[in-house]
């Protein structure tokens, strides 16, 4: 029988081993602040609603919010984008909508809410703020009227549940109605006229009701 060939063992190699191995692991970076983006939203609200936007810088929202410049420039790339979002977040309030039985209860319950927040400092420049920069931004102008229609649909709500129980007549114009306290308060801060308080509630609800024949 003839003897089959053996290869030569091969000589003892020193086995490979990872570059990475004996070398220290790199430390991973500061987890992502989680809060960051709702503090730099809230400070950007606030400070556009103190000083208008030309008068706000990125500099500004990043000290308040306690957050670098290079942090809030990560998450929007300028000014006007920041601004955008904390506007959006300031649209986004809840309105009640009230269902006492009666549309003149429901009417007073919902104009007294809008009325109070008109006539804080906050409220007030809120509403001159946004009317201004939905001029010059047409991002933000769909922010204002989707906030206006909000309202609106709210209104008639109340308006057509008074008319389902017959406390309204059924041929009422409804965007008439709607659109009522809405023009008054747009005209008064446009002209720089004292907006309606709450004390004014009752008599405004019974103009409307008076006008639409109820």
């Amino acid at each position: 029988m003839t003897p089959v060939a053996r290869l030569p063992e091969p000589a003892n190699r020193p086995m490979k081993t990872s570059r990475t191995e004996g070398r220290p692991q790199r430390r991973r970076g500061r987890p992502r602040d989680v809060t960051a983006d709702e503090r730099i939203l809230e400070a950007a609200g606030q400070l556009i609603l103190e000083r208008g936007f030309d008068k706000v810088t990125v500099d500004d929202v990043a000290a308040l919010a306690r957050a670098g410049k290079a942090t809030v420039y990560r998450r929007w790339a300028s000014k006007e984008d920041l601004a955008v979002a904390a506007l959006e977040q300031l649209y986004h309030q809840e309105l009640p909508v009230p269902d006492t039985g009666s549309v003149r209860e429901d009417l007073k319950v919902f104009y007294d809410h809008v009325l109070e927040f008109a006539n804080t400092s906050h409220g007030l420049a809120y509403i001159r703020m946004t009317m201004t920069e939905s001029l010059r931004d047409p991002r933000v102008a769909q922010l204002y009227q989707a906030a206006s229609r909000t309202r609106e649909d709210l209104i008639e709500q109340l308006l057509r549940r008074g008319m389902e129980r017959g406390e309204l007549r059924a041929d009422l114009r409804v965007d008439f109605a709607v659109n009522w306290v809405n023009g008054l308060l747009a005209y008064s801060v446009v002209n720089g006229q004292p907006l309606p308080g709450p004390d004014d509630v009752e008599d405004l609800v019974d103009f409307l009701l008076a006008g639409i024949g109820a």
